[in-house]
């Protein structure tokens, strides 16, 4: 563990260097789980006594922040005096709403900072104290087998405690190594935490329920995974015997939708190859944004079939631009993704993926369609699907208009940042585009798995719900 580390410096100035008993090795999914149980009691608590509002400081370990914590530390910071994040710059945060709360205060930490390896909890109120401090495995510790693919078999340091002394100087330790990043934000801090420590005529909290939520937590943690490790063997002996059928259904089903978006790409001679770019385009973009692989796979098949919805489409559509076709046309133009995402219906198993294509065509002010979805409401994919299939269109000739080169494809991206689209996905597409253009990279052409639909691989045995 690096001696930097906040858990390190606890240690270091415990008596005679020793943590609590809690001190161990967690899996990612058990830190979940103790964080929710300490926040559930934030939210309980705060509510009965509105004058015990406590400071919270919180730092989210460098992956990438998910919008569902974000919504919930909105909910949070209603119940707090002040929330203090620390997280990468480009976790999300900084255009959540969550981060424009007057008494949210966010620190995009440098990721040379070891801060960016822990994951830190900790809640400073008037009638209690409470905290969980992780810091992730080294790659060195991680060996023999190396660092974990999937992402709940992470493994962190880490303890919980209620002792109100190691939880004040853990606050003290995370304040100052944050202090560097906003001075006037830590003195703010160590103000408000003085306040808190002198608060009078604040009753005691009984720490029993949130004890005892603790334990249900873990408990149910525990037994999930138990779970998911029992069901997963089950699925692998049954997967000759009953699901054999339905798979095989399934995956006929599948065929026959890809083969139906490639013979609309087969039928639009001006960008034939329109769903293998915006596939693949679309998961570098995922991938630079560190999408868990699940949502990758989705993103990826989603930019497959994207444009099914053509399937029926008159040859106009893929002979002129938008606004040379007639009305008729035009609304067929404007509804194609409520169209794919009929056909899609079909298959109850790609309901994520109809989610993404249905919602691609929603703007990031709330005038797109077919829902008005605005920001952060627009699933992430469907975000990135719609900037995606949007460049790779304008690289191609219409009608009257030329194919713009890829400088020029993203000069109109740039244009609609922040009313059509998301800054920070033009940002990220922003990036690829420059590293193409001074051939630092290729920009791809085609996904990294393709069904045999394409000719290229065989379609996986297995048909998951996407």
């Amino acid at each position: 563990m690096d001696c930097k580390a906040t858990l390190n410096q606890l240690k270091t100035r415990s008596p005679e260097g020793k943590l609590p008993h809690s001190y161990g090795v967690y899996f990612k999914n058990t830190l979940v789980a103790l964080c929710h149980a300490l926040e559930d009691h934030i939210l309980q608590v705060s509510s009965q006594h509105p004058d015990a509002k406590p400071l919270v400081l919180v730092t989210f370990q460098q992956g990438k922040w998910y919008l569902q914590e974000a919504d919930r530390y909105q909910e949070l910071a209603q119940c707090s005096r002040h929330v203090m994040i620390g997280a990468v710059p480009d976790s999300g945060l900084s255009q959540h709403s969550t981060s424009k709360l007057d008494n949210v205060s966010l620190i995009n930490l440098e990721t040379t900072d070891s801060l960016v390896n822990e994951w830190n909890l900790i809640i400073l109120a008037p009638s209690y104290r409470a905290m969980v401090l992780c810091h992730e495995l080294s790659e060195d510790e991680y060996l023999p087998s190396g660092k974990p693919t999937v992402d709940m078999e992470r493994k962190f340091y880490g303890l919980w405690t209620f002792d109100e002394t190691l939880v004040a100087k853990a606050a003290e330790i995370l304040v100052e190594r944050c202090r560097p990043y906003n001075p006037a934000l830590a003195d703010t801090i160590q103000k408000q935490h003085q306040e808190i420590v002198t608060t009078e005529e604040i009753p005691p909290t009984d720490m029993t329920n949130v004890v005892s939520r603790i334990v249900s937590y873990l408990q149910t943690s525990q037994q999930q995974m138990i779970a998911i490790n029992k069901q997963t063997r089950e699925l692998w002996e049954l997967e000759g015997q009953a699901l054999q059928v339905s798979r095989n259904i399934n995956a006929n089903k599948l065929q026959a939708f890809l083969r139906m978006a490639q013979k609309v790409d087969e039928r639009d001679q001006a960008n034939s190859i329109a769903s293998l770019q915006v596939a693949a385009l679309s998961e570098t973009l995922g991938q630079m944004l560190d999408l868990p692989t699940l949502n990758l796979r989705r993103l990826r098949l989603a930019g497959l079939l994207f444009r099914v919805g053509l399937t029926s489409a008159p040859k106009e559509i893929f002979t002129k631009t938008p606004d040379e076709l007639d009305d008729a046309n035009l609304i067929f133009w404007q509804k194609r993704s409520v169209l794919g995402g009929q056909l899609l219906a079909a298959m109850p198993e790609l309901v994520h993926v109809t989610k993404i294509i249905i919602h691609h065509l929603e703007y990031w002010d709330g005038s797109g369609k077919p829902d008005g979805l605005k920001e952060e409401e627009i699933l992430i994919e469907s975000q990135i699907l719609g900037l995606v299939s949007y460049f790779q269109e304008l690289t191609q000739a219409r009608g009257k208009r030329v194919a713009l080169s890829l400088g020029e494809a993203l000069e109109k991206c740039s244009d609609r940042s922040g009313t059509y689209f998301n800054p920070t996905l033009v940002e990220t597409l922003s990036n690829v585009i420059r590293l193409t253009e001074m051939g630092f990279m290729e920009l791809p052409q085609k996904p990294s798995q393709l069904p045999n639909v394409w000719l290229e691989e065989a379609l996986s045995t297995k048909t998951p719900v996407y």
